[in-house]
């Protein structure tokens, strides 16, 4: 099979092991959720029928001991699903192999019928449903080529399957017949969500592509060899001289319902070339405003300057129409990502003789692709710390008077443009004076820095580089690499990593990350030479302030403004831009928002507004203070971000 092909499997099945997992973990809190059974159901068969495609025999058998497990569990059997869900990880860790090398483990065999077996334990495994013998119809006699006898399962339609659509797509279909398995009874209701059809047909097409048709329901199907007897007119019976009645290959085809939802696989990269399209027409679109007033400033150019500024209002919604449904498009949700950890947790915890559970929710929160395919690692690290500092050992947690099984919650939310993703434990907590004494040992702080650290600095400081607090080192930790490199990557996709902890109660480390691509509202403001962008949804007005409206409060100044007195603060004492306010005139002052309160800041000059495609920090400055990020201006200028918050902390 080409890579490609391989490709593509491992990312669906990725995302049915999600889906089935997600299912899972509905029916062990309602067992009855019909529509839990069904979504891993489907999950499962989809799953086992694409592994035909492969040389993945244990993958198949193993989904195939699953599916029959299901079936018991749904008709009333009792067990729990601990068995399913040990399949699942079995499952994911065979698609980690494939991925890495191409193939599954030589073990595979060996353990996938251990796991079958363990499965099957309370759900045998049902005899196959078309029978064992088959006795060939008369209709069919004097035809060659592949007969077939396919019994579909009673509850196929619960698990996606279309028998009719299967039968009518076998190739050089030359007989078919469909018949009930069992007569209708008819003192009992007619149930139309069970299949009671038997499908046989004959095919002129060779045996393995006849089969390859069946291969999503192969346990229902038999299969035979009809060879037409010597006395018969082979010519009689070539497949393009069909009888008039019969069903040829073309007349027959599943119908596409014109409300179904579409869908189509695109490289990631050129989506991000269309989005890094996207921001360069943003930006180019911006240099109209500047013409426009160069147009206007002409003698008799007011009208056309005019024209010029309305064609780009109409370019300015279409551009921030295209960027918002590309970044739409980009979306994808957290599930799959998610769905990897649960196996993970319970590993790590087994490897340190611990016993921990990882409670999921949010997964169906839908963020920038690039951000999902950043997260990965960071999520791993803080897990595993979370495992291998945080969580105690069941003895340990007994005299803590705690379960002796830990608990992990990994949870994503909305907030605004942003998605908020916490990982908090109920373990051990952060002890702010360890982190002190073990900076102060290694050298990271000098003693008159760590008295002046307050508790939440302190715990900061676990996100310096090389700084850890194992004792020693180990296949998990005590290198000195983690938790800086997850400040690094958040600050790389625009956002903040932030932990906050209570010793002996439990740590939280929480993620603030960009939602989606989107444009930024700005307002472009002068400080002595230099401009930079103010985000709008931050600033509440602007005003011009005479100088008899400021009044000095201690070391800094206030304004009333209407019915309010607010703090006054020179932008260019907050970036460093050097200069000295002119004395005797009025001020221009932003009003923003800051931490729920109103703040003023002076600046020499509104400069103008732009949507902007902003881009993270990088580099030296990835983790300079009061910096959202940088976009480009129409002249190619780098514009900087400021965020306000972050300045006046």
């Amino acid at each position: 099979m080409s890579q490609e092909l391989m490709a593509q499997f491992l990312v669906e099945g990725r995302e049915l092991v999600a889906e089935a997992a997600r299912g899972l973990s509905a029916l062990a809190l309602q067992p009855g959720d019909a529509a839990a059974m069904e979504a891993c159901f489907r999950a499962l068969h989809t799953l086992k029928g694409s592994t035909g495609l492969f040389d993945l025999e244990a993958m198949g058998r193993l989904l195939h001991a699953a599916e029959d497990r299901l079936t018991a569990i749904r008709d009333g059997a009792a067990g729990d699903l601990d068995a399913l869900v040990a399949m699942l990880d079995q499952v994911d860790r065979w698609l980690d192999s494939l991925e890495r090398h191409g193939r599954l483990p030589a073990d595979a065999t060996a353990i996938g019928q251990a796991l079958a077996g363990h499965i099957r334990e309370e759900a045998p495994t049902e005899a196959p449903p078309a029978g064992a013998a088959w006795t060939i119809p008369a209709e069919f006699a004097g035809l060659a080529g592949t007969a077939l006898r396919y019994v579909p399962r009673e509850d196929c339609f619960y698990l996606g399957d279309d028998p009719i659509a299967i039968a009518s797509a076998i190739p050089r279909l030359t007989a078919l017949r469909v018949s009930l398995r069992a007569p209708w009874d008819p003192s009992e209701p007619y149930d139309p969500f069970t299949c009671n059809l038997v499908v046989e047909a004959v095919s002129a097409a060779p045996r393995a592509e006849v089969e390859a048709g069946f291969r999503l329901v192969a346990d229902q199907v038999q299969f035979a060899d009809l060879v037409v007897p010597k006395a018969v007119d082979r010519e009689a019976v070539a497949p393009e001289e069909v009888a008039p009645g019969d069903v040829t290959p073309g007349e027959v085809a599943p119908e596409q319902g014109g409300g179904a939802r579409r869908s189509l696989r695109v490289d990631a990269a050129r989506l991000d070339r269309l989005a890094a399209l996207a921001d360069d027409l943003v930006i180019a679109k911006a240099g109209l405003a500047g013409l426009a007033a160069q147009v206007e400033a002409l003698p008799g150019g007011h009208a056309l300057g005019q024209a010029l500024r309305a064609r780009q209002a109409r370019l300015d919604r279409l551009a921030g129409d295209l960027h918002a449904t590309i970044g739409r498009v980009r979306l994808v949700p957290l599930a799959p990502l998610f769905a990897r950890f649960p196996r993970l947790v319970r590993d790590i915890a087994g490897s340190l003789s611990k016993i921990a559970a990882l409670e999921v929710v949010g997964g169906e929160v839908e963020v920038d692709k690039a951000v999902v395919d950043a997260l990965a690692d960071p999520l791993l690290h803080v897990l595993r710390n979370a495992l291998d500092h945080g969580i105690e050992d069941p003895a340990r947690r007994r005299r803590a008077g705690k379960p002796e099984a830990g608990q992990i919650r990994l949870a994503a939310r909305v907030d605004g443009d942003q998605v908020v993703i916490e990982v908090t434990d109920d373990g051990a907590g952060i002890d702010p004076v360890t982190i002190r004494d073990l900076a102060l040992q290694r050298g990271l702080l000098a003693p008159e820095e760590a008295a002046r650290l307050d508790d939440a600095a302190a715990i900061d400081l676990i996100f310096a580089p090389g700084f850890s607090t194992a004792a020693s080192v180990t296949t998990l930790s005590g290198r000195g690499v983690g938790m800086d490199v997850v400040r690094s990557a958040a600050a790389g996709l625009g956002g903040k990593v932030a932990v906050t902890s209570t010793p002996g109660q439990g740590t939280q480390v929480q993620f603030r990350l960009p939602l989606a691509m989107a444009l930024v509202r700005i307002l472009v403001v002068a400080c002595g030479t230099e401009t930079y962008g103010l985000p709008l949804d931050a600033v509440v007005e602007t005003a011009r302030l005479t100088p008899d409206r400021v009044v000095p409060i201690r070391s800094g100044r206030a304004f009333q403004l209407r019915d309010q007195v607010l703090p006054l603060v020179r932008l260019a004492d907050l970036v460093g831009a050097g200069g000295a306010a002119a004395a005797g005139q009025g001020e221009r002052v932003v009003i923003a928002t800051v931490r729920g309160q109103q703040v003023g800041f002076a600046v020499d000059a509104f400069v103008d507004r732009m949507d902007a495609a902003l881009r993270p920090m990088g580099g030296l400055l990835a983790q300079a203070p009061g910096l959202m990020g940088t976009t480009l201006l129409a002249d190619g200028g780098v514009l900087m971000v400021l965020d306000l918050a972050e300045l006046v902390a």
